[in-house]
């Protein structure tokens, strides 16, 4: 296994930046899940690690090995980088068995007959299809078929692998076991993995870390735990988890104790270490309660029941529209007295 290396990498389409100075390392073992918007360049990233798309501008290593370089037009071809990818369309040889299809990549190395079984057999294993090695892909479900993608992936070795939304096209329960499969399939296998999805809830279930991405660049590249407590930008706030952002009016310090007037109301406030001015709150709806006497007055636009609690949607006064939590029920149209606990405040240019 190895780590990742980007440095300044950058690609154009026709003029078109599809990415713009992406420099970050994904660490050896590592599971990344690059998030974001259709067209943010997520999949671009995919592909050139993968060697499917040169380089315009940048370098990348994999290990010690250096895959890319767009100043020396070095370029190594996806065969030789010893990467394994599983694609959303999974990709089989449809009239080639499981067996045949996982072992495939070894035949063609030209590996001894007894090695490319020893391999097929782990690999199969592995992914809990050896009680279906003789089988058809034609026989098999999708969320099998996904798991031969991944055994073939898994029997080549490979120093990464890289996953392009392979869930997209199965149901909702299905797409929930797979997670699992792809999580133990990490822990077992100890591989650097890079997973593109648009899904946040596939990328907060499964990955040490996120890189979210937009417009073709990196906007925060952190723990799933950090982007939803501590998102560094607007773009962040909006696109992961449910919340909304609204200006900060006026700051205020006593000590430690950081306080903002936040839609009419003065709060305390969580905050990173910063020179910047405080300019936004992400109100997310842990940090909002229901309250006679709240914070902030506001009416029921919409309840939607989440099983065991109801996600309550409420426009302020002011026309700001907040997301809260509760377990008892209110009808569309209920006046509300909101308060606000801890928001986080971030700074944005």
């Amino acid at each position: 296994m190895a780590d990742i290396d980007l440095s300044s990498v950058g690609k154009t389409f026709a003029g078109t930046p599809a990415l713009r100075d992406i420099t970050t390392r994904f660490e050896d073992g590592e599971f990344i899940a690059l998030l974001g918007p259709s067209g943010c360049g997520k999949t671009t990233l995919l592909r050139i690690l993968a060697g499917f798309e040169t380089l315009t501008d940048g370098r990348l290593l994999i290990g010690a090995r250096e895959m890319a370089n767009a100043a020396t037009g070095a370029n190594l071809p996806p065969e030789a980088r010893n990467i394994g990818f599983v694609f959303q369309s999974y990709a089989l040889w449809p009239h080639m068995s499981v067996r045949r299809n996982v072992s495939y990549p070894l035949e063609i190395r030209r590996l001894p007959k007894a090695e490319i079984a020893r391999q097929v057999d782990a690999a199969l294993g592995s992914t809990g299809l050896a009680d279906y090695a003789e089988r058809m892909p034609s026989e098999l479900s999708g969320g099998q078929r996904q798991r031969v993608a991944l055994a073939r992936c898994l029997v080549s070795n490979p120093c990464a692998v890289l996953l392009d939304e392979p869930l997209a096209n199965l149901d909702v329960a299905l797409r929930a076991s797979m997670q699992g499969v792809f999580t133990d399939f990490h822990k077992r296998t100890g591989a650097t993995m890079v997973y593109v999805t648009h899904d946040q809830a596939e990328a907060m279930a499964m990955a040490d870390r996120i890189a979210v991405m937009d417009q073709g660049r990196i906007q925060q590249f952190d723990t799933p735990q950090s982007l939803y407590e501590r998102p560094k930008s607007r773009f962040v706030a909006e696109f992961v988890g449910r919340g909304t952002v609204v200006p900060v009016q006026s700051v205020d310090k006593a000590g430690d104790t950081v306080r903002a007037r936040v839609l009419g109301a003065r709060v305390a406030v969580q905050s990173a270490p910063t020179q910047a001015p405080l300019s936004h709150v992400c109100l997310r709806p842990e940090n909002l309660s229901i309250a006679e006497t709240g914070d902030l007055r506001s009416k029921v636009a919409r309840v939607t029941y989440m099983g065991g609690k109801y996600l309550l949607e409420t426009v302020t006064d002011c026309g700001a529209r907040l997301f809260a939590e509760t377990r008892a029920r209110f009808d569309v149209g209920a006046q509300l007295g909101l308060t606000i606990t801890t928001p986080w405040a971030f700074s944005e240019d």
